[in-house]
């Protein structure tokens, strides 16, 4: 790509094919070029046009906000329905929380991508299956096979969410990491959101509790119940109609949290063999060893959705390759203790699912990894990362599937 700009520099027309044939290709080239032409009039126009960045905050449609209020305001009546219908709480909650976010952001992005009948369809029955199918469940608190359905539910929504956002593309390897990315920006304007709600709510309260008024219930009841899904709701329609607002923060956090994290890793595994501890008779220790593992992954794949659009020097690359190798190491000693486990007390559904989840994790890892070290022998682009990335997704999806569907008929409840 990086020839053919240059070739065509001062072609506009050959510039525009190019930019509308792989708009992200063709951003990502020309931003590695520019700092050689700066001279050109035409480079310096393709600048700004590609890299012009809004100051004021935009609020879309009056139509595109009222459906994101419809959408919330659904949320939360989905949310009232075990006071509506007298349904027990735990029960309710701990089976059907991904739907009271889940299918609305769908719905949303549905809607925003104008996806065909054929795809809204697929969408809607994958949701309504995977309600029905955890609700129909028996309410067996202690089940280990339906809390993991319950569990590997939210990453099947998860899934629907990642195909209506990619428009219903099947191999689309920029929608699939801008995915990603669109999921590490929620989290920031999410979390600022759910921060400023907080104190609102501590503020509001603090002040009617001054007059002698208590309103906890019902603002606990109708505030923070509405409150609660509509937070990231209005996070996404904030982060898709201002990319600005978390652009810049999100590669800063990653640039930041990347050596933090490697270096924290490493002292931990040290610190683990002086403390004598192991994850192979202490069950607790295991999960969250495995936590930490799932943490360190979204880390890894946030850092290269970040870097897809931006240009990574070789210290970020070795950063990241150390990472991954020592997530590696972290993946190996947690998969070695749950076959130690199942070799001594037997399987289990809750170590059928960590394995098959580390085996799938370990494949991943191994596969970024040798991409990361091509990277840094210049045999491939950071852009090589990203395809092995997005293309391995759908095998979590399907794994996501057996969990849910099959593990309860398969070891029972």
């Amino acid at each position: 790509m990086k020839e053919v700009i240059l070739r065509n520099v001062a072609n506009p027309l050959q510039l525009e094919t190019l930019y509308r044939a792989d708009k992200s290709a063709f951003k990502r080239a020309f931003n590695d070029l520019y700092p050689d032409l700066k001279d050109n009039q035409l480079a310096n126009f393709w600048n700004t046009r590609l890299n012009f960045s809004k100051e004021e905050i935009s609020w879309g449609t009056g139509k595109g906000l009222a459906y994101i209020i419809m959408l919330s305001l659904l949320a939360g009546v989905f949310a009232k329905f075990p006071s509506i219908f007298n349904i027990n709480e735990e029960f309710f909650y701990s089976r059907n929380i991904g739907f009271l976010i889940f299918p609305m952001l769908t719905a949303y992005f549905a809607w925003k991508n104008k996806l065909s009948i054929p795809k809204i369809i697929f969408v809607a029955v994958a949701t309504v299956v995977g309600l029905i199918f955890i609700n129909s469940l028996p309410d067996k608190k202690n089940s280990d096979t339906i809390i993991l359905s319950c569990i590997h539910l939210i990453v099947i929504l998860w899934s629907v969410l990642g195909f209506a956002f990619a428009e219903g593309s099947e191999n689309n390897v920029e929608k699939r990491l801008a995915y990603l990315k669109y999921n590490g920006d929620l989290v920031v304007m999410t979390t600022l959101i759910v921060i400023a709600a907080g104190l609102l709510s501590a503020i509001t309260n603090g002040l009617f509790s001054l007059i002698g008024i208590n309103i906890e219930k019902f603002y606990f009841q109708y505030i923070v119940l509405f409150g609660f899904p509509a937070a990231p709701i209005f996070g996404t329609w904030l982060t898709q109609n201002n990319p600005q607002l978390v652009g810049k923060v999100s590669p800063v956090i990653a640039k930041i949290f990347s050596p933090l994290v490697l270096v924290m890793l490493i002292v931990y595994l040290i610190a683990i063999v002086y403390a004598g501890k192991d994850p192979y008779n202490n069950r607790e220790f295991l999960l969250i060893f495995n936590a930490l593992l799932i943490g360190v992954m979204a880390i890894i794949f946030f850092s290269v959705a970040e870097s897809q659009n931006t240009t990574k020097n070789p210290a970020e690359i070795w950063i990241l390759l150390l990472l991954s190798i020592v997530t590696i190491i972290v993946n190996g000693v947690a998969l070695s203790a749950i076959v130690f486990r199942i070799s001594q007390f037997g399987m289990t559904p809750n170590r059928a699912a960590v394995l098959g989840g580390n085996v799938l994790i370990l494949i991943n890892l191994l596969l970024v990894t040798a991409q990361l070290f091509k990277v840094l022998t210049k045999r491939s682009e950071i852009s090589a990362v990203g395809r092995v990335i997005s293309s391995y997704l759908p095998i979590y999806f399907f794994w996501a599937i057996i969990v849910t569907f099959l593990f309860p008929f398969i070891f029972g409840y």
